[in-house]
């Protein structure tokens, strides 16, 4: 009994660190996307692809060295890590396009809400996958 309530905490905590590495990332995401969508002029969709390689790339390397404690293999907990962040990649950008040119909604709102929904879902990913022991 005593075992299972430490795993369930120390899964929370984890799930609790990510988060905050999480928005670390989506806070450089988000600044590179609105720097280059309203101040450099770039198409939404790719400064999206870039600004999320530079999120996936922060978050990865402080997932490896603070939360998940994991340093052997890197380039290859990297390229997992990486292809999971193609998903939300994709995730992200199909919504994006549905919000703006679809629904006509504002790019920059509409960037916000996919940061939501693409961290539940990469999170997931990555400890069951990227990060397992």
């Amino acid at each position: 009994m005593k075992a299972a309530i430490l795993s369930f905490l120390k899964e929370r905590r984890s799930f609790a660190v990510y988060c905050v590495i999480g928005v670390s990332g989506a806070a450089l995401d988000y600044a590179c996307y609105f720097a280059l969508v309203n101040w450099v002029g770039v198409y939404y969709l790719l400064a999206n692809a870039v600004s999320c390689s530079l999120g996936i790339t922060n978050n990865f390397l402080l997932n490896s060295f603070f939360n998940f404690k994991t340093k052997d293999r890197l380039p290859a907990r990297f390229v997992s890590f990486y292809c999971i962040g193609l998903l939300g990649l994709a995730a992200s950008s199909a919504m994006l396009y549905g919000m703006v040119s679809l629904a006509h909604l504002d790019r920059n709102y509409s960037k916000l809400w996919t940061l939501a929904v693409v961290v539940v879902l990469q999170y997931n990913l990555n400890r069951l996958i990227s990060f397992r022991k």
